[in-house]
């Protein structure tokens, strides 16, 4: 750190080790436990079999399918006595990680913000505030753009009975559906938080902007095989990841190049 920051940057006070390592448990305790009630009130059914948190999230994620399958008269399985039971289980994690994250964060904030120096505190916050916002823009592409195009285009393989042909219907299994959408959800997500990483080693001095345009070629190619990784064997879901993230990286250069600036001043 700077030597000509003076002290009164600092923040109040000094904890011994032992003080830091009590504080970072009562926080995690604190994760834990709020994480764990929201995990048990996700599952709670009250009359209704389809009452709960999870049923009720799990029938929004489904709604894209539904819509498409409901007029031709589809319909989602499950094949093994347990799967019904462990597919809640997953979407009462999901749910509660998705509710429990921003608090996480908070204690995450709480914890490492009485070490820094003011400025560093100004520095990061945005940074804080960014993580939760982008990660949801890109859940929410998936949900509202990806994902039903690239239902449309899976379910265009059925084939009509005719001319002594048997028909090819799906019937998608509700274990595959939910991890296919979570996997899709987490990867937009992630891969939304690309400007937050790019601007925080453009911070810490270890790339500069000029850095990161010089090696644009090489993301737009890492853009495209991430996506072709994470992303179902259609080129339409590859396409629509790998486009945002190349354009996510170009605004991360001007982003940048003004912050470089502004530091320089």
């Amino acid at each position: 750190m700077s030597e000509n920051i003076s002290k009164d940057d600092l923040s109040d006070g000094h904890m011994s080790l032992m003080d830091h390592l009590t504080e970072l448990r009562s926080r995690l305790l604190l994760s834990i436990v709020v994480f764990i009630i929201l995990f048990l009130v996700c599952l709670v059914r009250i009359g209704d079999p389809s009452s709960s948190i999870a049923d009720q999230v799990y029938l929004f994620l489904q709604k894209p399918l539904a819509d498409l399958l409901v007029e031709r008269g589809g319909r989602m399985i499950f094949t093994g006595l347990h799967e019904g039971f462990f597919t809640q289980i997953k979407v009462a994690f999901f749910t509660s990680i998705s509710i429990s994250l921003p608090i996480i964060l908070i204690q995450v904030w709480k914890f490492i913000a009485p070490g820094l120096y003011k400025n560093e505190r100004n520095a990061m916050l945005p940074f804080m505030i960014a993580t939760p916002f982008l990660f949801i823009l890109g859940a929410a592409m998936v949900y509202y753009m990806v994902i039903p195009l690239a239902w449309q285009f899976f379910l265009s393989f059925e084939i009509n009975p005719g001319q002594g042909a048997l028909p090819i219907e799906v019937e998608p299994r509700i274990s595959e559906y939910l991890s296919l959408v979570m996997r899709l959800m987490f990867a937009f997500g992630l891969s939304f938080e690309l400007p937050v990483v790019l601007l925080l080693l453009v911070k810490s001095g270890f790339v500069t902007p000029e850095g990161l345009a010089a090696k644009r070629r090489y993301a737009i190619l890492i853009s495209f095989v991430a996506a072709a990784i994470l992303t179902p064997p259609d080129v339409i879901s590859q396409v629509m990841l790998a486009t945002p993230i190349i354009i996510l990286y170009e605004i991360s250069i001007i982003a940048s190049k003004i912050m470089y600036k502004k530091d320089k001043n």
